[in-house]
């Protein structure tokens, strides 16, 4: 695992887009704060840069550096669900432009898969984590079903967990208010 984290980490550092394995399904994946990746990521899905896509961070600590103002609430709520939690938050900070949607909102999980944790941390900045499909297909569960255009879109693609049948589904979603209320946008 240690080998492909390094190989993985070399080409988000250069700018460069991969396809890895995340705590839901398969992702496609580059450095957050780097606009040009995020736009290939939107060109390879033939996805509209109005649709924000979701980030990963490695330590709900880290969130402050992403978001203007966390409310406290959601540091609790992140460390007690057991399954994939997105929260949408406001007042996103020191991201890639077009990762931040229009209205100023941004889309955080935090991950405990270790091989994205390890990832992350070594990166030190947020990966974009968004699924292994054309926008508007239906979402990969196995490698085997990762589109073509998507496996040749990317400049690197995880060997880790390749033979992995996921139980899990793509994340819950909550939008987070300043005042700690939240509305449930996927369960």
């Amino acid at each position: 695992m240690k080998e492909e984290i390094n190989k993985a980490l070399a080409f988000l550092k250069e700018g460069k887009l991969i396809l890895y394995p995340t705590d839901t399904i398969w992702g496609i994946g580059c450095d957050a704060t780097n606009y040009k990746a995020v736009d290939r990521i939107y060109h390879l899905k033939q996805r509209v840069e109005t649709k924000s896509m979701i980030i990963l961070l490695d330590d709900a600590g880290k969130l402050h550096k992403y978001v203007k103002e966390v409310p406290g609430i959601t540091i609790d709520l992140v460390n007690s669900v057991d399954s994939p939690l997105t929260v949408i938050y406001p007042g996103a900070q020191g991201l890639a432009k077009n990762v931040v949607a229009s209205d100023g909102t941004i889309a955080i999980r935090i991950v405990r898969d270790e091989f994205c944790r390890e990832l992350i941390r070594l990166l030190g900045k947020p990966l974009i984590s968004t699924s292994a499909n054309v926008s508007g297909t239906i979402d990969p569960i196995t490698y085997n079903q990762i589109p073509a255009v998507i496996k040749n879109g990317v400049d690197f693609i995880v060997d880790h967990h390749r033979d992995r049948i996921v139980t899990a589904r793509a994340s819950r979603i909550i939008k987070m208010e300043n005042n700690g209320e939240f509305t449930v946008i996927r369960k």
